[in-house]
């Protein structure tokens, strides 16, 4: 087991070859072992140079509201009044804090994407 980090794409590259044949590799034997170290430096690579912005917070609402086939009514029950739904479908009204704590438990959306300013 020869690892070294990886800092450049032709590095990475080799990584994600290396990879491919020892996928299949059993937990505790040494290619396994190679195999999760190889993945640790792989997605701090990729967390490095390509990093995954969190989606926008009304983006999100639309998603998960079509995921669990919710339509502007449900939101209401949520947020309070059908106008008040209406208006962050918008963007014409922010989020409060105690509706991103109902949206977070009602439609499991994480925090941290509905704080984000839009």
């Amino acid at each position: 087991m020869k690892i070294k980090p990886i800092k450049t794409e032709s590095d990475y590259n080799q990584a994600l070859q290396r990879l491919e044949i020892i996928f299949d590799a059993k937990n505790g034997s040494p290619e396994g072992d190679e195999l999760e170290v190889l993945g640790i430096l792989i997605d701090k690579y990729e967390n490095e140079k390509f990093p995954i912005s969190l989606p926008d917070p009304i983006e999100a609402i639309k998603f998960r509201m079509e995921q669990m086939g919710y339509n502007q009514n449900d939101l209401a029950n949520i947020v309070g009044l059908k106008s008040r739904a209406s208006e962050i479908l918008n963007r014409k009204r922010k989020l409060s804090l105690e509706m991103i704590r109902q949206l977070h438990e009602k439609l499991h959306i994480p925090t941290d994407v509905l704080i984000q300013t839009y």
